[in-house]
């Protein structure tokens, strides 16, 4: 192990928010006494349960060198108890409040806050940011003060479930293999389960109030730059703040990659939400 990831490793707490196995986080804190502005940290995979927090720890730790705490959560999936509807919007939600607990013990700043999530945690970085829209009997809603976020950041984020649940439809009409992420989280079609999608989808909870950042790559194939488009003009005509970076070299998996060239775009709006 190299002196630097030494000294990260050192540096990384990993705490459970929860009693299940798949509630908890990785707390990495910089160099310095803080208190340190948070970047919670979304892994994707399409809300699966193959898919785990660890490929998103070369992002966590680019983060974290620039002087930014970062809480890299986990929770469950789908193919787990508890994972899918309502239980990985509940986990998530729990995870950016349990916040709350951790400055009692860490050096960070609850007034600096941001989400950043990578495809299905691009969903959930923004529907966190939302979550205060959930109507009041809304079984995703755990709390009447969410912990108010200064920003969210969507790495080829799922910004429209319904959407998603459609492309794939058409791309199971192409190849005849049904293969339907959204519907297997959100537990069925659009037209059964429309409150679900209505309560669970970032395009529905607009204008959200917080400003946000949407970064795709234009060589995406596992969710098409349009997605992000189509959340942007109605995020916009909604009167939220919204920036969108649509990068032509990028495809799904570079933008989480700290040593590419895309990394800057990253990085620069990570900063300028907590300027």
């Amino acid at each position: 192990m190299n002196s630097f990831a030494e000294k990260m490793s050192k540096r990384v707490h990993r705490i459970s928010y929860g009693g299940d196995e798949n509630q908890f986080g990785d707390l990495r804190l910089p160099e310095g006494n803080g208190p340190f502005p948070v970047a919670i940290v979304i892994h994707g995979g399409f809300w699966r349960a193959k898919f785990e927090l660890e490929h998103m720890n070369k992002l966590a730790e680019a983060l974290t060198a620039l002087g930014i705490a970062t809480w890299n959560i986990e929770y469950r999936r789908v193919g787990q108890t508890g994972g899918g509807w309502p239980g990985t919007f509940q986990d998530s939600s729990h995870a950016v409040d349990f916040l709350r607990t951790l400055v009692n013990v860490y050096p960070i700043d609850l007034d600096q806050v941001i989400t950043i999530g990578h495809s299905a945690g691009g969903h959930l970085a923004l529907w966190l940011a939302a979550r205060h829209k959930l109507p009041q009997n809304s079984i995703l809603k755990n709390s009447n003060h969410p912990l108010r976020l200064k920003g969210a950041i969507s790495l080829a984020g799922v910004s429209d479930l319904e959407l998603m649940h459609d492309i794939h439809k058409w791309k199971e009409s192409i190849t005849g293999v049904h293969d339907n992420p959204t519907e297997d989280f959100i537990g069925g079609m659009p037209v059964d389960l429309q409150s679900r999608y209505a309560e669970g989808s970032p395009i529905a909870l607009l204008p959200i109030g917080v400003p946000l950042v949407l970064i795709h790559g234009s060589l995406d194939v596992n969710v098409p730059v349009g997605v992000s488009e189509h959340f942007v003009k109605a995020a916009m005509a909604a009167g939220d703040s919204v920036v969108f970076k649509s990068i032509s070299t990028a495809e799904h998996f570079k933008l989480i990659d700290p040593e590419s060239d895309e990394w800057s775009i990253i990085k620069e709006a990570v900063i300028s939400l907590l300027h």
